[in-house]
């Protein structure tokens, strides 16, 4: 059994950048060829030993809720088909366990949509996924947080090296080293300029989380957006609490970045067997057009 057993995946922001399809899409159901964004986020979680997964969901979010669910007519349409192997696809994803959702009723940010989750959480350390990362060939970044949690017992943020036109899209930490690719973060600031990044370190789309988190969340005012700004809590949570960062080194898709959107479809494509013989032709013949 995983010392971690819930984790919170926000899913209630609005996807401007991928307006106007995720004026009825959510973001997080933008489909990677045949499965949608959070499937894989899902997964991950399960993959790292977690019972309970709470989705933070917003208005127009419903097809995430639709997705996860059993669907009888489809199952039968399939069964009377003897599309065998579709059916079991079908059926693993409405059988993933102990997934709940909680409505954001307005997008107030990334920390009071976690901040939703407390009464499902309670007292107990809980991980966060957001849902625009995936991380490559199935690799669990939180099983890695999970393993350094049990080390630690304090909360722990994943980063990686951030190129300087991307730092100010990003939470920078400032920290010290307390062994390879462990720190221990002394300050986090929310997107800052390249010029006042006290690293190129990033926090990137998984956390665990102390539940303190929470008292933090509740004190924490609006910030950068006019939004309750996650970063600003765990600037509160440094203040009694220690918290490390934990530096990742594997690859990470931002699928909520066109271009990584894009870059995404295209590896994973790659690396499907009925799909990359036929692409790497196109991609090349295209190449050698322009």
């Amino acid at each position: 059994m995983s010392i971690i057993r819930k984790a919170v995946i926000p899913a209630a922001g609005l996807g401007t950048r991928f307006l106007p399809v995720t004026k009825s899409m959510p973001k997080e159901m933008l489909p990677i060829i045949d499965k949608p964004v959070i499937h894989y986020v899902v997964e991950e979680a399960i993959d790292a030993g977690i019972e309970d997964i709470i989705i933070i969901t917003g208005r127009g979010k419903r097809a995430i809720e639709d997705y996860f669910d059993a669907s009888p007519e489809l199952e039968m349409h399939l069964k009377g088909r003897n599309k065998n192997e579709t059916l079991k696809r079908l059926k693993k994803i409405s059988d993933f366990p102990g997934i709940h959702y909680v409505r954001q009723k307005e997008p107030n940010g990334l920390g009071d949509a976690i901040l939703k989750a407390e009464k499902h959480i309670g007292n107990e350390p809980f991980a966060v996924l957001l849902g625009d990362d995936i991380i490559a060939d199935g690799h669990s970044l939180t099983g890695d947080l999970i393993s350094v949690f049990s080390r630690f017992h304090a909360t722990i943020i994943s980063v990686e090296i951030v190129p300087k036109d991307k730092i100010s899209s990003y939470g920078i930490i400032k920290g010290s080293i307390v062994e390879s690719d462990i720190f221990a973060v002394e300050d986090i600031i929310e997107k800052p300029s390249p010029e006042l990044a006290p690293s190129n370190l990033g926090a990137v789309g998984r956390y665990i989380f102390v539940p303190e988190i929470f008292e933090c969340l509740k004190r924490t005012s609006p910030g950068v957006g006019n939004e309750i700004q996650l970063t600003d809590a765990i600037r509160l949570l440094l203040q009694q609490h220690p918290v490390y960062a934990y530096k990742f080194k594997g690859l990470r898709y931002d699928t909520g970045d066109k271009l990584g959107y894009i870059e995404t479809i295209i590896d994973f494509a790659l690396k499907d067997p009925t799909l990359k013989k036929n692409l790497r032709k196109y991609l090349t013949d295209r190449l050698n057009q322009s």
